[in-house]
């Protein structure tokens, strides 16, 4: 049983055979599927696509690509749609100086801000979005946790071993996906031999980042499996005991138990 704890079938890329993607994924042992949102219109797909079907569920939140899409009502809206069942964090949320054409840092830390506090009021745990920007986004994780504790994940976790450290003292979990498995990726491998296996989840972030049996055609949830037995090779264990561990773990933090 494996939880691919971050995905986007709400993508264009899955328009057309979504059902297909989902049967596959049942096929090899993943029963569980988050999808993320990224802006108002892919959160509330997340929210239907959920809906619909069983053992999947919502985040939604707002990209820092598409911070300056923020609003009062879109918070509204948000604020919503994290009464409903299936809705079970925040996300993804967070900072990203990659692009030029992003929105301003300003406007970024500002709309992270906000969606922190969000996240608190309704009791739901962040799913946190960093590139290039590690620094200021602990910074701001840490101002914030002064005004009252709140619980998350750092998705796609690119950061140092000692980043890691800070990130499960302020106790939140680490989520590795495929960039995991690449020939060149040095620094993650030696973060997750490290972890403590209890904080650790698994993701696709599909259709994006194929792993590396996968590298260079569209990623989907069944091949989350593939994130699993890299950490087996890591950590000389089965990849049945990590799919059961990262699946306790995700379970767990979404409080689904």
């Amino acid at each position: 049983m494996l939880f691919d704890t971050h995905c986007h079938l709400n993508d264009e890329a899955f328009v057309r055979d979504m059902e297909d993607v989902i049967a596959h994924a049942h096929e090899h042992g993943v029963t569980r599927m988050n999808v993320v949102g990224c802006d108002w219109e892919s959160s509330m797909k997340a929210v239907e696509i959920a809906e619909d079907h069983e053992g999947i569920y919502a985040i939604v939140g707002v990209h820092p690509g598409d911070a300056d899409t923020y609003c009062d009502e879109l918070e509204e809206d948000l604020r919503k749609w994290a009464d409903h069942e299936k809705v079970i964090a925040i996300g993804e949320i967070g900072l990203d100086y990659h692009y030029e054409d992003n929105p301003s840092k300003e406007v970024q830390e500002i709309v992270f801000r906000r969606q922190i506090r969000l996240a608190r009021e309704v009791g739901l745990p962040i799913v946190i979005h960093s590139r290039d920007a590690m620094e200021d986004t602990m910074r701001v994780l840490k101002e914030e946790r002064r005004e009252g504790d709140y619980r998350g994940i750092f998705h796609c976790f690119s950061g140092s071993y000692e980043q890691s450290l800070v990130c499960l003292k302020m106790g939140f979990h680490i989520s590795v996906g495929g960039p995991l498995t690449y020939p060149n990726s040095r620094k993650l491998p030696r973060i997750v031999e490290k972890l403590p296996l209890d904080r650790l989840l698994v993701e696709t972030d599909c259709p994006y980042l194929s792993p590396q049996p996968r590298r260079g055609k569209r990623n989907e949830p069944a091949n989350v499996r593939f994130v699993a037995e890299k950490i087996a090779e890591l950590r000389d264990t089965t990849s049945e005991e990590i799919s059961a561990k990262t699946t306790a773990n995700a379970l767990r933090l979404f409080r689904l138990v």
